[in-house]
């Protein structure tokens, strides 16, 4: 109860503080300082605490153009002339737009309205509806504005390019952009086929012009994001910042950087409580609808710049990265005392975790909880004094005393195959899952006990494979089953209680929803919490998607050739990847557009995909690791062979760690750098 008095108490502390007092409260700036977060993740940290979330239209999240490019065949990111200056706001860029607003400054007089450079906003409800005009629900709600018909054409979004130069040109137009620019290509396609009428000129408006550059709106938003994530916009950000949510926002500061809107738009410039005539009320938030509104002012000073990355860089090495030893990409070789297979590695080793470990389970069932230490493990570069290699044995499974205590010994399914998707491993390596058990149940052990502490049945037949989402605070999240009864069942993880369910103890579990769709087994599955889906194959295909709710969205229609799905990987971009039997990739959207595919020679048992959905790795019987690039499925990197094959893979918290399970029974560490592939191959489109 105490606990749970003070959890409120937070809450409440939380809720009634204001914006700036929840921005100062917060580490985020540090972290995007650190470049531990993108600017993306930032920009939305900022929007909403500043009251700018997509659940209202007239304060919709706003970002900024980016790219000033929009004619050529080819683009150039390391041209500074192709990005923005973002020291400066929209309004000012064209230099005699610029003057004709500062002209309007100056000249103004008024004695009810204040002086401003702008009458209309750089966010609106309309604007954002215009923006996003071809995809529904926001369709209804244009046309519903409109008053059931779509506007004339030549005020339709119908190019990103004319967008650009009018808001350079025209003294109306100083429109920022919203986030979807960054991540949602289908805004750009009239997939409903509306007829958005002819322009002047005879063009038929339907799908958004795209620039030269960009054959695709997959290309378009990819280029779009990497700009937005460019060095050259990541060391001007906080420029923008100061102008949009900073101390350049009001007052004498935003005067000097042109940069005063409409009284009506800023927080606090009209007391409705005050107001007690309805008519004049109305008449006012209608005023208030229209002109836009800005957001909450979070800085009175400026904003921080992000350090640059070479200087991160710098700070994430220790002085043996430099030496002869750490050059070579293969960091260490652990050799466990069984033969048997790693079937599946897990690696949790996120700092301030407890206890960061390399989890692995062999084909016969033996885990080892193998001590994380880390690449900054290592002490220096003279010779004589020691250093601590990245992961060291559990040393439970050295000795036969304390091999009874990391044996599953448990009766499986005789017809089981052991591979990676049998186990998962809970984010504070706690707890191992285990599937595949003759009476159709799925199981939880200890790691540190290897005692077994729950049984959780649901199926109604064997367990095929199990998947986890990301951990929530407390290490809550969601597990998911499948099994040759063709179905997937969603569980929930107690991180408090560590079990399955709200109460772990009781004897029967409910699962949070039932998935169908399936014909036949269930053969791989992944579970993405934060974009609320669940990507599954079976045994003769094809790939369904599902909310978390059991609802069936997509079917991924693969190559009539692509049967038989063993693998699957969703970033929180929206690739999904599905490998599938005698060596072939596809790549879909999460709207199930196949974007590409690919055939290798070898057979592939375990892919992995980098945080920010850029690149994948994949392993199988060769014994080689290869590294390739996401959106064009092109190979940047193949790793030293080994001299058994690949069998699970995991990487490091901080993605500088490859640890792959080998059929030889032993891991590989392998040192990553996915920057030196981002520099070499994303400059130039």
């Amino acid at each position: 109860l105490f606990e749970n008095i003070l959890i409120g108490t937070e809450f409440e502390r939380i809720s009634l503080a204001t914006p700036r007092q929840l921005y100062k409260a917060s580490n985020m700036t540090q972290r995007w300082q650190r470049r531990e977060i993108s600017n993306f993740e930032y920009l939305m940290f900022l929007n909403t605490i500043s009251g700018r979330t997509y659940n209202d239209l007239n304060q919709y999240p706003v970002f900024p153009w980016v790219i000033t490019n929009y004619d050529s065949e080819e683009l150039d990111l390391t041209l500074p002339s192709n990005f923005r200056d973002l020291s400066k706001p929209i309004g000012a860029l064209n230099p005699k737009r610029a003057a004709f607003f500062s002209e309007r400054f100056d000249t103004w007089e008024d004695d009810q309205v204040p002086k401003f450079h702008y009458g209309t906003h750089y966010s609106t409800s309309s604007f954002t509806l215009m923006w996003l005009l071809r995809v529904e629900p926001f369709t209804t709600f244009f046309l519903n504005l409109q008053g059931g018909k779509f506007d004339h054409a030549d005020r339709t979004f119908s190019s990103v390019s004319r967008a650009w130069r009018n808001c350079q040109r025209d003294t109306s137009d100083v429109k920022e952009l919203i986030p979807e620019f960054y991540y949602l290509p289908e805004m750009f396609v009239n997939s409903n086929d509306y007829s958005l009428g002819v322009m002047d000129d005879g063009t038929v408006v339907s799908d958004v012009e795209l620039p030269p550059w960009a054959k695709t709106p997959e290309e378009f938003v990819r280029i779009n994001r990497l700009a937005l994530e460019s060095e050259f916009v990541s060391c001007q950000l906080h420029q923008w910042i100061d102008l949009i949510f900073g101390y350049k926002q009001q007052g004498p500061e935003a005067i000097r950087a042109l940069n005063v809107f409409y009284y009506l738009t800023y927080e606090g410039a009209v007391n409705l409580s005050s107001i007690s005539e309805p008519v004049l009320r109305e008449a006012v938030e209608a005023q208030i609808r229209s002109f836009g509104q800005t957001p909450c002012q979070l800085l009175i000073e400026p904003h921080p710049p992000r350090s640059s990355a070479m200087q991160v860089y710098l700070l994430l090495q220790t002085p043996m990265m430099f030496t002869e030893q750490m050059q070579q990409d293969v960091i260490m070789v652990l050799k466990f005392p069984s033969n048997s297979p790693v079937a599946h590695v897990a690696a949790y080793t996120q700092p301030g975790l407890t206890g960061p470990a390399v989890i692995t389970v062999t084909a016969n069932r033996l885990f080892a909880v193998n001590k994380w230490h880390g690449l900054s493990g290592y002490q220096g570069t003279v010779q004589d004094q020691p250093y601590q290699l990245p992961v060291e044995i559990d040393p439970l499974i050295a000795s036969s005393a304390g091999m009874h205590r990391r044996q599953i010994t448990d009766l499986l399914d005789q017809s089981i195959q052991i591979h990676s998707q049998c186990f998962v491993i809970t984010a504070d390596n706690r707890f191992i899952l285990v599937c595949g058990f003759w009476d159709k149940s799925f199981r939880v052990y200890s790691t540190d006990s290897g005692k077994l502490t729950q049984i959780v049945f649901g199926h109604r037949d064997v367990v095929t494979c199990l998947a986890r989402s990301e951990s929530y605070i407390g290490g809550d999240c969601y597990i998911l089953s499948g099994s040759r009864d063709a179905t997937l069942l969603l569980w929930y993880w107690n991180g408090k209680h560590n079990g399955i369910g709200e109460n772990p103890g009781t004897e029967f579990t409910t699962p949070r929803a039932i998935l169908t769709g399936h014909d036949c087994e269930i053969t791989c599955a992944t579970v993405c919490a934060e974009l609320g889906l669940v990507i599954s194959g079976s045994k003769e295909g094809p790939c369904l998607i599902h909310s978390m709710n059991g609802d069936l969205l997509r079917t991924l229609e693969s190559p009539e050739n692509y049967m038989q799905p063993r693998l699957v990987q969703c970033s929180t971009e929206g690739h999904c990847l599905v490998y599938y039997e005698k060596g072939s990739f596809c790549m879909f959207s999460i709207n199930g557009k196949l974007l590409g595919h690919m055939d290798v020679e070898e057979n592939i048992k375990a892919i992995l995909m980098s945080r920010d959905g850029q690149y994948l790795l994949s392993g199988g019987d060769a014994g080689v690791l290869t590294v390739w690039q996401i959106h064009d499925l092109k190979q940047l990197f193949v790793y030293p062979g080994c001299d058994a094959g690949i069998r699970s893979m995991a990487m490091s918290h901080d993605q500088r760690c490859i640890i792959t399970g080998m059929a030889s029974g032993s891991i590989v560490l392998f040192y990553n750098d996915f920057n030196r592939w981002h520099h070499e191959y994303q400059t130039r489109y």
